[in-house]
């Protein structure tokens, strides 16, 4: 078990947190030039979009999770920093000046994904003192999300849900699922993969599948069923 609220080190673990945040913001300005190449192959902008999305949700998103227990020996920084990357997604909105090579003026989702990161991260952790089952809400969400998206982006070409990309994730989910609560895992993928297919404005599949994750994770535990 591994419960502290306050950082065991820090400096150490902020001056951490500083730097990946800082591999957070190259990677979405990496992909401002992936916009471009895919824009003068011809791929359609919301196309090129609606892929840094995922490219942003897998490399920033997923990567800082699985980081994230080896890194912190707190909820409470990488908590914080997500709660920042959230203002810095939501600012331009707000201003009306857009990141246009992956932000869109039809919704916000990309401040809910950062919103529920943070969380999942804070919520999950010191409801059962272990880090690693905080990465079942947030890896479903940056990883299993992805995956429908990509799925999605292949076959219609737009952002719309279908049960291929469902299929996608569970496929992704899965074994995630597997590693970190065995078969319970396969199970709580399973249902997060179906939740994914539904949202309800200004209610997002980032927070359905969060909430799944964190909710089925508490569930498993209060029952007894975590090994």
């Amino acid at each position: 078990m591994h419960w502290h609220l306050l950082p065991e080190d820090p400096l150490l673990e902020l001056i951490l947190g500083i730097s990946l945040l800082g591999y957070v913001y190259s990677v979405v300005i990496g992909t401002k030039f992936l916009y471009a190449r895919m824009i003068g192959r011809g791929v359609k902008h919301n196309v090129a979009v609606y892929y840094n999305r995922k490219i942003i949700h897998v490399l920033a998103g997923g990567v800082i999770a699985i980081l994230t227990p080896f890194v912190f020996s707190s909820p409470l920084i990488p908590f914080s920093l997500a709660m920042v990357l959230a203002i810095s997604t939501w600012i331009p909105h707000y201003r009306g000046k857009l990141m246009p090579w992956f932000q869109v003026e039809e919704n916000m989702f990309e401040v809910n994904f950062c919103v529920m990161w943070g969380i999942s991260v804070l919520a999950t952790w010191l409801l059962l003192g272990d880090p690693l089952y905080a990465l079942i809400p947030i890896t479903f969400m940056a990883f299993g999300d992805a995956a429908t998206g990509f799925t999605r982006n292949m076959l219609y070409q737009r952002r719309t849900k279908s049960w291929w990309g469902n299929l996608a994730m569970f496929a992704v989910t899965a074994p995630i699922g597997y590693a970190l609560l065995g078969s319970w895992g396969i199970l709580l993928a399973g249902v997060a993969s179906i939740v994914e297919h539904f949202e309800f404005k200004p209610i997002d599949d980032n927070v359905l599948i969060s909430l799944t994750g964190i909710i089925g994770v508490a569930l498993i535990n209060y029952l007894g069923l975590l090994s």
